[in-house]
């Protein structure tokens, strides 16, 4: 029998929703709050209005292009937690009724999983499939909130080994990007104007923390002060130097992550590596990793770009998975702003 799973993702600031049958995604769509960047950051309350804005239009223009007829649906998916609370009652709320409705299955999925198994949606390139990664792989999980190595041993079994005890990485460039003047968000900013830059140019410190977890407070804290000193001096010192400054420290945030991940490798002996999350669309970080990954005799997977940042795609194939194993919720289930997975 085939399985079709409508997927709906509202955890921030992305309306989506995804339509994938027997693991294969055909539809992903996904509506973007462009109100936030006056504002610079996600305002709750404007996010969940726009998310009952737009969730209507967002599902019904999945499943008209997965060419998908609701009667023909299995079960739904949605995001349960983490995120903005507001934001996510509105995508539980609205799947709750739809699986009510049509009598079919609902599926709770946590956000942090969807990103790891990102990495097991079907791809291709130029008409030949994509290599998945055969388990149990490492998956450095990156994104605004969470720094994470998740260890899988299948598609709903995995166990974090490492993570960030402050500061995510997303965060450490969104802050960074505003010391330097970038508006929001800035991630991406640094990754744009780093492109231009020297990266060996501005040294700053790599934290020495033991173990396999990490910490971006430090490095936060090192560059603030030191475009405070060399601001003092000269004014004009970011501008002048912008480029620079985006491509040391985009260089440093990477050089964090994929020493912590190189460790987690050696420790475990495993060397199916992934890296997921909306962090894992910067492209110095997948330039990095792919060029450690052969330096180091890795097999290396990175989802595509559309399936890094939030996206329902990332939930329809977490909510396949769990459908097989026939991991269902009650009606009565809560959304979480934060809540463990593993």
């Amino acid at each position: 029998m085939s399985i079709s799973i409508l997927a709906i993702e509202s955890s921030c600031d992305e309306t989506a929703a995804s339509v994938c049958r027997d693991g294969t995604i055909l539809s992903n769509i996904i509506a973007s709050q462009k109100i936030h960047e006056q504002y610079g950051g996600v305002v709750p309350e404007l996010a969940s209005r726009a998310h009952m804005q737009q969730i209507v239009q967002v599902v019904d223009k999945a499943l008209h292009d997965s060419k998908c007829e609701i009667r023909d649906l299995n079960g739904i998916a949605f995001t349960q937690s983490p995120g903005l609370i507001g934001s996510l009652l509105v995508g539980s709320q609205f799947a709750k009724s739809l699986s009510l409705a049509l009598k079919i299955p609902l599926i709770a999925v946590h956000h942090m999983q969807a990103h790891v198994l990102a990495n097991l949606i079907p791809s291709s390139t130029d008409g030949v499939p994509d290599p998945k990664p055969s388990f149990p792989f490492l998956c450095l999980t990156v994104s605004g909130g969470h720094t994470q190595i998740v260890l899988c041993e299948t598609a709903t079994e995995m166990r974090v080994i490492g993570e960030t005890m402050d500061d995510a990485a997303g965060e450490a460039f969104d802050k960074s990007a505003k010391l330097l003047g970038l508006p929001y968000p800035g991630g991406p900013l640094i990754d744009k104007y780093a492109k231009m830059g020297n990266p060996d140019r501005f040294k700053f410190p790599e934290p020495q923390i033991p173990g396999l977890d990490f910490s971006f407070s430090g490095l936060k804290t090192a560059i603030l002060y030191f475009l405070q000193e060399n601001t003092e001096k000269n004014p004009e010192f970011i501008r002048e130097n912008l480029p620079d400054l985006c491509a040391s420290i985009q260089k440093r945030i990477v050089s964090i992550l994929l020493n912590k991940l190189k460790k987690a490798s050696v420790q475990t002996g495993i060397k199916n590596i992934c890296i997921a999350g909306g962090v894992a669309a910067n492209s110095e970080l997948r330039k990095a990793f792919e060029e450690k990954g052969i330096k180091n005799h890795w097999k290396t997977f990175i989802p595509k770009f559309e399936y890094c940042t939030d996206n329902a795609a990332m939930i329809a194939i977490t909510g396949y998975y769990k459908y097989l194993s026939a991991d269902f919720a009650s009606l009565d289930v809560v959304a979480s702003a934060r809540a463990e997975w593993i």
